[in-house]
């Protein structure tokens, strides 16, 4: 796979007919960044049994990471609602009508036809039930179609991926911009380190200080190991190669640019404590800015 975001929506419609019923549904599908895969259903109940374990799974199978928050709207339109009248019910109501108004010495209104079929459990308008059979071929189309919203919501966050590629590439480019400046320093520093380290020993040196050879050997190699800063700046290109190969991979590389971002840091915050001068601390802050960016960006890589 190439490289993909963990944001992304998908929609996908279908419709199915029965010889009685003819069903319409849509999926919706959001995703946004997670650390492992978590799907959430919101579906009628009579379909959960059938399609939650299938949903969850397919969703596996098409991403590494992610949550997902999975919608399915269906509705079925009858083309001849089955009506039933209930001739029991409607007999002793009738009944009852009349013998009410002969009590009442027709002080009451006359019952009418359309009063007592609207009265309730009267008429009866029933949906047409689908049979295992049917409840099955309606699930498979339900099946395919959602496996259709993955597709799509694949195709979205791949293209979203691609603009977070390019603004992790663009990112690396200014990091390793600000590491060049730093290696310039750093070769240049020897020498100022020199001048600076004849003064301080000079000053250990004077008459009135007492200081044995052992400690002044111990000073110097302190100083140097303090200053040398090249190991750093070997590290943090090393670093900035491996990101450019994983941004290359056809492989989900989110956990793995997500780890290499606190390499990255830890370098960064090294050669900043190894700093003594001011434009190499202001360097330091400033790729540790820039190592926060493209960490924020890495959040949302699959």
């Amino acid at each position: 796979m190439s490289i993909s975001s963990m944001t992304g929506f998908a929609r996908e419609s279908g419709e199915y007919n029965f010889e009685k019923t003819a069903f319409s549904w849509f999926w919706e599908i959001k995703s946004v960044n997670n650390k492992s895969i978590d799907v959430k259903l919101k579906m009628p109940g009579w379909l959960d049994s059938q399609l939650s374990l299938f949903c969850k799974n397919e969703a596996a199978r098409n991403f590494a990471r992610g949550s997902f928050g999975v919608y399915l709207d269906i509705r079925a339109s009858n083309e001849t609602p089955e009506v039933k009248i209930n001739d029991e019910l409607l007999q002793k109501l009738a009944a009852k009508a009349i013998e009410l108004y002969d009590t009442f010495d027709g002080k009451l209104q006359k019952p009418s036809t359309t009063e007592l079929l609207g009265l309730k459990g009267v008429v009866e308008v029933e949906d047409a039930a689908l049979d295992e059979e049917e409840t099955a071929a309606l699930v498979r189309k339900l099946s395919e179609s959602f496996s259709k919203a993955c597709l799509k919501l694949k195709s979205d966050r791949e293209a979203e991926g691609v603009k977070i590629r390019k603004a992790l590439l663009d990112i690396l480019d200014n990091i390793a911009t600000i590491v060049a400046r730093v290696e310039d320093i750093a070769k240049a520093q020897p020498e100022r380190l020199k001048a600076k380290l004849q003064e301080q020993i000079a000053a250990l040196l004077e008459p009135s200080n007492q200081i044995s050879e052992e400690r002044l050997a111990q000073e110097v190699a302190l100083y140097v190991a303090r200053a040398d800063i090249q190991e750093e700046i070997d590290r943090l290109k090393a670093h900035i190669k491996t990101a450019r190969d994983l941004l290359s991979s056809n492989e989900a590389v989110g956990r793995r640019l997500d780890f290499l971002c606190q390499e990255l840091n830890r370098e960064a915050n090294t050669t900043c404590s190894k700093s003594g001068e001011i434009e190499l601390t202001n360097l330091g802050m400033e790729l540790k800015t820039l190592i926060e960016q493209f960490r924020e960006q890495v959040q949302n890589i699959e």
